[in-house]
């Protein structure tokens, strides 16, 4: 299990994308689907099980409405610039299909 979900052994098992083995500062984008109605959405940061947590607590405003929420994919990258062009892109698609792929 990846570092960064350590304490949080209900995430295990997801895709990863690269070795964080060597990592020391990471920043991920994330995909989380909820459980309400299953639409998908798409953030980015440098603690995912925390946020997480900030998620299914309601303290985001558009995530708020649609708890509870469960982590379903996450990509690493060594900089906040390369997390937030991948969230931009990813954000872009707006599409379920794509979306399905990439999760696998």
């Amino acid at each position: 299990m990846s570092e960064f979900l350590a304490g949080y052994p209900e995430y295990s098992g997801l895709p990863v994308t690269k070795n964080l083995k060597y990592a020391r500062y990471m920043f991920y984008v994330y995909i989380i689907e909820s459980e309400l109605d299953n639409t998908f959405y798409i953030g980015q940061t440098n603690d995912v099980g925390k946020r997480i947590e900030y998620h299914n607590q309601g303290l985001s405003r558009y995530t708020s409405r649609k708890t509870p929420w469960k982590l379903v994919y996450v990509e690493n990258y060594q900089t906040r610039k390369e997390a937030i062009l991948r969230e931009k892109f990813l954000k872009r698609q707006k599409n379920r299909d794509f979306y399905k792929k990439l999760i696998g």
